[in-house]
Formats: structure tokens, sequence, C-alpha cells
């Protein structure tokens, strides 16, 4: 028997064929990387497709089609609104792009610490001003990672806060620099930093995502419609990478459509829970779109960083050539390129501003019924806080 046939999931599932535990395998895969979904859903679903696939004798792909459409015809229908609206558009909850960003600085420390031992052997010296420097490193990375992730649960004022503190670190760090002593301050040896790193990563991956994320709960807004707004404009600006002429024009249409109803009425009895409501504006042929403007800006504040560490490098090299120098090279190259990519990705689609709601209606802009207008929401028609229906799931086994 195969390693594909014996796999085993959560639940102890077995193949009978290979064919079906690497479709299985890759349902799994895109559920999780592709959708976001949430825990032990994959093996819910798969061990429904087992029990057919067994009962009726056939191929899991004959039975449910590719595992491509497949996993995105789960995550349609039992990915809920209410998990959706707490990740952001890359599928990640504020908690989640913390311990990714720790996890990112520890993989990345690790792989210095081998080229070091590798060029320049197992011990290395340490001294004060370098300390001053990779504690300043640490810090200001840190203060990034918690102002993205700030971002990302649509508490803005939090996030510039902690971005404003990156210069003070920058500024202390480069003061303190200067001021201690230059000389050996003590000598490590190089797996000791590794295992530092090491243990960074580890430690990003075993914290559950959802402690993290109670850091950045927000409670329901209790200040009335003012707070509730201003909520729903923190979301869509932070939560889903709208800019801030699209946010202030969905959350426009939303106080009219408010004001046009009954006297009395509040915004969180009308249009419901925030998070979910500013889901439904953000959903939509954009989304993918402001995913690219998101990690472009993401690659182009990368590249600008090693940039500079880039001339610094080149500076000291004095025009030769060493192995330090040839990975810049290669490392601003790659970036420009994804970052390049990416904002091309970014543009692939139509501006979008502010305008009505209702799709080819009075209030719609010059294109015409059915194209956006200036301003107009990418929600579904029928207005604000129109509930979402998915009109498909699942393939069932006869749909092969």
């Amino acid at each position: 028997m195969t390693t594909a046939q014996r796999a085993s999931r959560k639940r102890g599932l077995r193949w009978d064929r290979e064919e079906d535990a690497d479709w299985a395998a890759t349902v799994e895969a895109h559920l999780a990387f592709d959708h976001d979904a949430p825990a032990g859903l994959a093996d819910d679903v798969l061990a429904e497709v087992h029990e057919l696939v067994r009962e009726e004798g056939r191929p899991a792909r004959d039975l449910f089609g590719a595992p491509e459409a497949y996993a995105r015809a789960v995550a349609e229908e039992r990915i809920g609104e209410e998990h959706r609206a707490r990740t952001d558009t890359h599928g990640l909850t504020p908690g989640g792009r913390l311990l990714a960003a720790f996890g990112t600085l520890g993989a990345v420390g690790a792989v210095l610490s081998v080229l070091v031992w590798v060029e320049g052997g197992l011990w290395v010296d340490v001294s004060r001003p370098g300390v001053a420097f990779l504690s300043t490193v640490v810090a200001a990375v840190g203060l990034v990672a918690v102002a993205v992730a700030a971002r990302s649960a649509g508490r803005l004022k939090g996030a510039y806060a902690f971005v404003a503190g990156v210069p003070a670190v920058v500024a202390a760090g480069a003061g303190v620099s200067v001021a201690v002593p230059e000389g050996r301050l003590v000598s490590v040896p190089v797996p000791v930093l590794l295992a530092g790193c090491v243990a960074c990563v580890v430690g990003a991956f075993a914290v559950p995502e959802r402690v993290v994320d109670r850091w950045f709960a927000a409670h329901p807004p209790t200040g009335g419609d003012d707070a509730w707004f201003a909520r729903l404009d923190g979301l869509l600006r932070g939560r889903h990478g709208m800019t801030a002429a699209e946010a202030r024009g969905h959350v426009r249409e939303a106080r009219q459509h408010l004001a046009a109803g009954p006297p009395g009425d509040r915004a969180a009895d009308v249009f419901g829970d925030v998070e979910v409501y500013a889901l439904r504006f953000a959903d939509g042929p954009r989304r993918e779109q402001r995913a690219a403007r998101r990690k472009a800006y993401g690659s182009l504040l990368l590249l600008a960083v090693v940039t500079v560490l880039f001339v610094d490098e080149v500076v000291d090299s004095g025009g030769s050539v060493d192995f330090w120098l040839a990975a810049y090279v290669g490392v601003v190259g790659s970036l420009s390129w994804s970052a390049y990519t990416e904002w091309r990705a970014s543009r692939g689609g139509g501006p979008v501003g502010s305008g009505a709601l209702d799709r080819g209606g009075p209030e719609s802009g010059p294109g015409g019924p059915g194209d956006l207008g200036p301003g107009e929401s990418e929600a579904d028609p029928g207005g604000p806080g129109a509930d979402r229906t998915d009109a498909s799931g699942p393939g069932r086994p006869d749909a092969g």
C-alpha cells in the first residue's frame, strides 16, 4: 500500500485510491490557504466525501469535480459571513497577521544566522553598537507589525499611534549606537542565535491565533450611530483595504439610507453587526485588486528598507563584489519585480468611487444599467444591509 493510500487525516480516513488521497489533500490545502476555512471544516467535509466515495465506488474527482472548484463551492456554502467578516483582504485575522510577522522575523533571522555561520565561522563577536542596532530593528519591526494588525482590526487610530512610534525608536537606537563605546562586548556561538530565531518561529505557530485576536477585538459600538459609522469606516479602510474616498462614500450612503427610514431607528438595529455589514460592502470584483494593492505597498516598503541597506553595503565594499553584495542585488531585483507585478494586478479594474447603491437606477453613474457608476457600491443590489445568499454549494455526488 502506497503512502498516499495509507494517508490518514485527523479522523483516521484511509483512501483506497492514491488519486483520492491527492484530491483530498488538494481540497484541504485550498480551503486552508485560499479560503481561510475555520478549524475542523476540512475534516468534516472530507469525512462526508470519504463516505460517499466508499458507497459509490467511484473516484472523488468523478463525483465532486475538480478539487479547486469543490473547495470554492464548500467555502461559499459553509463558511459563514461571521467568520469571513473577521478576516482581511488576505484571509488573515489581526492575530494571524501579528503572529505571521513575528514568525517571518524569526525565519529571516535564522537564515541570516546560517549565512553568518557559513561565512564567518562558529563564533560571532557582539558589540554594544551591534546590540543597539539589533534591538532597534526588532523594536521597529514589532511596532510596524502591531500597527498592521491594528489596521487589520479596523482600529486606525491605534495603527497610526504605533507607526508614529517607529521614528522615535529609530532615532533613539541611532543615538544609543553613537553614544556607547565600540569594541567587542562578548562572543556568542552562532547556533545560540539560530536557536533563538527558531524559537521565535515556533512560538509564532504555537500561540493560538484566537488568543492574540482578543488583544485587538473591539467592543460593539456603544456611542450611538456616530460610533457605529466610525467603526464601519475603520473596517472598510483598515480590514478591507478601501481607499478613504471609497469608505466615506459607502458610509455616506448608509447614513442616507438610515435617515430615510423611520425616525428613531438605530444603525445597529437596521444594518446588524458592523463587521458583517462591512464585509458585504467589501465583497465584489474589486476585492482581489485591493489585496494586490496592499501587497504592492508592502513590497515597496520592504524594497525601500533593503535598498538603503544595499547602498550601505555598496559604500562599505569599496566597489568589490562579495557574497552579501550579490545577495542584496538578488533581493532588490526580486522585490522590484514583485512590487511591479502586484501593482499591475491592483490596476486590473476600473476605479470605483462613491455613489448610489442600486445598479441601473436613476442615481447610478453614466455607464448605464449594470455598470458601476461613480462611487457605486460593490454590495448586492437591494440597498445597504441587503442579505446575501449563496446560490450554489458543493457539487452533489451525481454532479459528476
